[in-house]
């Protein structure tokens, strides 16, 4: 007998072009809030230095941010798990950052901008590992890779939309950040209305939940992928610095959102066709292909400071991005049991946070004390060690699932 839970999982799978409702409505939650993510964060980097900030403390403001709320999201991960609901830390999630937005107009000090920026990831926080558990647990068909590559899709739809409404704004009112970031908290808010309205949790019953968690109750080939990451995320600085070499290279200020636009297009149209080639070829072949991308396109980072070198690298870190973020999670979502994917996305999550503090603070370190290039040599080489170990990975675990299915 089917409980009421149950009956709502099964109606919020039905079919909506293709996708789940619950997956189709998550992602067009993130399209909004990416919005505004995207509006205040095209021009942050140049906010921050027109009030005073170093590159140094651009990186230490922006490693903080993610990683000091980083452990909330294995936390809220775990805890999703164990009382078997996602749809309240969504909303707590996307609701702090709806009121975060708008309160950027006021600052006067990079100080209170790390403030903000703390407590708008602290919600992003709250909300990641649970949202992620959703789209899991909405998944039809075993197609994982496909659906965590729309919700890759419109994140970066919103990461078009929100700079191309702040390259608007700062044409018709140059310099004029603070309105940006007060007309940044509208589509975030509408965020909020489309969690309540169209999404639907995706039930699990009681003996389902995961209520103490045990490292042994996750496989070694998890822990294992998890270092791969923790490598990469080393290199994988803020994207700020990118925006900073662009603006040094002669890019203009104006310009820098439509720059770091060209990317997010670039990973709006791959994400769904790479996350569907993931479920049929293996997400192993494609991390490796994205980890190598991403190292060739932070060497060229090194190497240039041609305008147009730097706009094809941008477009290019569009196809490291799509063959990567969705794909890691769903490659992690594929790992796991289904009452424990809220915890172990949550616990990738907050790898990834964590590791980002220091990778931004080498990274700030060396571009104002040694010279700009050495960064990104330091990003591409970590990419390319992480694409050997992830080969290792790859011939290693498809030895074991030989001997699986032969024995």
């Amino acid at each position: 007998m089917k409980t009421p839970e149950l009956e709502e999982a099964t109606k919020s799978r039905k079919n909506f072009f293709g996708f789940s409702r619950n997956i189709l409505f998550t992602g067009v939650t993130s399209f909004l809030t990416d919005t505004s993510v995207k509006m205040v964060y095209s021009v942050m980097p140049m906010f921050l230095m027109s009030i005073g900030a170093s590159k140094t403390s651009l990186a230490l403001i922006e490693g903080i941010a993610e990683s000091t709320a980083s452990l909330v999201k294995a936390i809220s991960g775990f805890w999703s798990d164990k009382i078997g609901r996602n749809k309240p830390f969504m909303l707590i999630g996307y609701g702090l950052s709806a009121l975060i937005f708008p309160l950027y107009t006021f600052v006067i000090t990079p100080m209170q901008v790390l403030y903000l920026r703390f407590v708008e990831r602290f919600g992003k926080g709250i909300r990641t590992a649970p949202r992620d558990s959703l789209i899991a647990g909405s998944v039809t068909n075993g197609e994982t890779g496909r659906s965590f590559g729309l919700q890759k899709a419109m994140d970066n739809s919103g990461a078009i939309a929100g700079p191309l409404a702040a390259f608007a704004l700062l044409s018709l009112l140059p310099g004029d950040y603070r309105l940006i970031f007060l007309l940044a908290g509208i589509p975030a808010i509408l965020a909020l209305f489309v969690i309540i309205f169209g999404i639907k949790e995706a039930g699990k019953s009681k003996h389902e939940l995961f209520v103490k968690f045990h490292f042994r109750d996750f496989p070694a080939k998890y822990y294992f992928f998890l270092g791969i990451v923790f490598v990469f995320t080393l290199g994988n600085s803020t994207d700020a610095l990118l925006m900073v070499k662009a603006n040094e290279a002669g890019i203009r200020v104006a310009f820098i959102p439509l720059v770091y636009l060209i990317t997010n297009m670039v990973s709006v149209f791959t994400a769904i066709p790479l996350g569907a080639l993931s479920d049929r070829i293996g997400k192993e072949r494609l991390l490796i292909a994205g980890y190598l991308i991403y190292s060739v396109v932070y060497y060229g980072f090194g190497v240039t400071t041609d305008v147009g070198s730097i706009v094809f690298l941008f477009a290019l870190y569009g196809l490291y991005s799509a063959s990567t973020d969705g794909i890691q999670k769903a490659f992690v979502s594929d790992m796991i049991d289904n009452n424990k994917k809220g915890t172990g996305l949550g616990i990738y999550n907050a790898i990834l946070g964590v590791t980002l503090l220091p990778a931004s603070l080498l990274a700030g370190y060396m571009y104002d004390r040694i010279n700009s290039s050495v960064p990104f040599y330091f990003g591409a080489g970590m990419a390319f060690i992480s694409a050997i170990m992830m080969l290792f990975f790859f011939r290693n675990n498809g030895k074991k699932e030989v001997m699986r299915r032969i024995l």
